[in-house]
């Protein structure tokens, strides 16, 4: 069996076959227990030998839970390693001697080792590559009534006006000590630069950290920074740096404190002296929230002076931020928007348009893959005009949109079918044997299903009607129930020959308790009598049900939390 595959098909939910929360307390999990035993005990099936098999089996899963989950030490393994864990050498020394927070304790120290070694054998490579791009010719001609126009000319003139190349990369000599090498190249109009640069960071203790840098390029370089945790809520980061070049030593210090203002907020003051950028002091104020992310910064000095603020709103829910600054100072004005896109687990695009005074139009794009970053700007135009600023807008988001809907989608569609398929093939003997474990649970239920219903019916309780788990109809929201009885776990089979819905009335049922039904948020394939019934596919479950005479139907999807009855669920007379 492979390992993707397997990763897949979910172990056995302790949680989830006693139909208990994670923060259940020995009370709740002992009458968990009581409930199911009374369902599944071997001997009430005495009289038939296949049944009393199933049962035996069925039992043991959940005698095997209920020992896990009322022994603290065990559940505190098993909530942290999972099933496997309890099944790994050396623990049961554990299970004797330490508590179950130092168990967890244990566990964390262990996984950090296994960090600090993985980190040791990693170089973790990082490299930017900068394409600067000179398109003004495309806007320009078009408005500049001094300039004659060559009508012959139909492909506008495009140039590559700069291009730079960082790379660096991490050599862990110790636990405490990081060497970095990393070099950069760049050329802009022709002319080009170059320089590398090593350094070694020291781990002084778990306050801080000290860096010496030296490199070459533009002359020798020597540097040294320091990194000191003040208190809590506040940290220190200095350095200086002495380039000596052949006009003499040019010294360069920068300083950075911040403090945590709160839960979501930051306050950086820095300081800057000497070097070439010249000398300027900044305050800003950085607010990172779940849904937005905001900065504000001042800067007073030399050569400029500015004002700028920045917000970004992420949308989790389409794997998109969306991006708004405005600055301007001294230099004169910029403003920019644009949309980054998570394309996939390692990868994003992004796009942004700023358009300011004395700058123009510009058009950067950006494409990140894991650590390696491509940069483009895009210069349109150097004057603030209508046409640029549409184009630049329109153009990217109808190109993201034409490559999303003909290559992106198409092919996340077929990796998906074709893990999914995969899964099925080396599952399958698992999948066969889920579903026949499912149909001989719901046949050691019917009996107490006929017992809970008939008590439901006579004080007009919770009634299950019909329950449906799988695969939705495409174009549909729910499955579409009937008042049927109920049946024998399966209702529909897929073209591959599997089922991708199945009946779940029966186990719903024996799961009402005080005319109340209520369903963790988690994947109802581990509740007893169900299964998976299309590995890899997004699944939902229907319930139609009765109450105080009224008919109510709801559908939620597979890991969402539900309680039974509510109002909002009731059908509405139509008179």
């Amino acid at each position: 069996m492979d390992e993707e595959g397997e990763s897949i098909l979910l172990e056995d939910n302790y949680y989830q076959l006693l139909n208990v929360s994670k923060t259940a307390s020995t009370e709740e999990i002992n009458s968990a227990y009581r409930r199911f035993s009374r369902m599944f005990h071997p001997d009430k099936h005495s009289t038939d030998s296949k049944k009393q098999k199933w049962a035996e089996q069925i039992f043991n899963k959940v005698k095997e839970a209920y020992e896990v989950l009322s022994d603290s030490h065990k559940r505190a393994i098993y909530d942290t390693l999972g099933k496997r864990g309890l099944e790994v050498d050396g623990w049961e020394i554990i299970f004797r001697t330490r508590t179950p927070k130092e168990i967890r304790d244990e566990y964390e120290r262990l996984k950090r080792e296994r960090e600090e070694r993985r980190l040791q054998q990693t170089a973790n490579p990082r490299g930017t590559i900068t394409l600067s791009i000179n398109a003004t010719d495309m806007f320009t001609k078009y408005y500049d009534q001094y300039e004659i126009v060559d009508d012959t000319a139909l492909i506008p003139n495009i140039e590559v006006s700069g291009m730079t190349i960082q790379q660096s990369i991490d050599a862990p000599v110790t636990l405490r000590n990081t060497m970095t090498l990393s070099g950069n190249i760049s050329t802009q109009n022709g002319n080009g630069t170059g320089s590398v640069n090593v350094s070694n960071r020291h781990l002084s203790s778990e306050k801080g950290w000290t860096e010496v840098e030296c490199g070459i390029g533009n002359g020798p370089l020597l540097g040294f920074k320091v990194f000191r945790t003040l208190s809590r809520l506040m940290f220190l980061n200095c350095g200086t740096v002495l380039q000596f070049t052949p006009r003499g030593i040019v010294p360069s210090f920068v300083s950075t404190m911040a403090l945590q203002l709160d839960a979501h907020s930051v306050g950086y003051l820095t300081y800057r002296a000497g070097g070439q950028s010249g000398s300027s002091m900044t305050s800003m104020y950085v607010r990172d929230s779940e849904k937005y992310h905001t900065n504000t910064a001042i800067q007073i000095g030399n050569p400029h002076s500015f004002i700028s603020f920045n917000v970004m709103r992420k949308l989790p829910q389409y794997d998109m931020k969306l991006r708004l600054a405005i600055k301007f100072g001294t230099f004169g004005a910029l403003a920019e928007y644009g949309a980054e896109k998570k394309v996939s687990q390692n990868s994003s695009v992004s796009a942004a348009v700023m358009v300011g005074v004395p700058t123009g139009v510009v058009l950067k794009l950006k494409w990140s893959c894991s650590s390696q970053t491509i940069v483009v700007p895009m210069h349109l135009c150097d004057e603030v005009m209508p046409s640029p600023v549409f184009y630049a807008t329109v153009v990217p988001l109808v190109s993201w949109l034409v490559l999303k809907k003909m290559v992106l989608d198409p092919i996340a569609k077929e990796r998906q079918e074709r893990e999914r398929q995969r899964s099925m093939e080396a599952n399958f003997e698992r999948l066969q044997e889920m579903q026949q474990q499912a149909r001989a649970t719901v046949e050691l239920m019917k009996e107490t299903y006929s017992r809970i219903r008939n008590d439901e019916e006579k004080k007009k309780g919770l009634v299950i009607l019909q329950a449906l788990y799988g695969k939705l109809p495409a174009g549909a929201d729910s499955h579409e129930v009937t008042t049927d009885e109920a049946g024998d776990g399966v209702q529909a089979e897929s073209p591959h020959g599997y089922s991708e819905v199945i009946d779940v009335t029966i186990p719903l049922q024996c799961l009402v308790k005080d005319s109340r039904l209520e369903l963790l948020e988690a994947s109802k394939s581990e509740l007893p009598g169900f299964y998976d019934p299309c590995v890899g596919d997004d699944k939902h479950l229907t319930i139609k049900y009765s109450f105080h005479n009224n008919l109510y139907v709801c559908t939620i999807t597979d890991q969402q939390a539900v309680v039974l009855p509510r109002n909002n669920h009731r059908i509405k007379n139509r008179s």
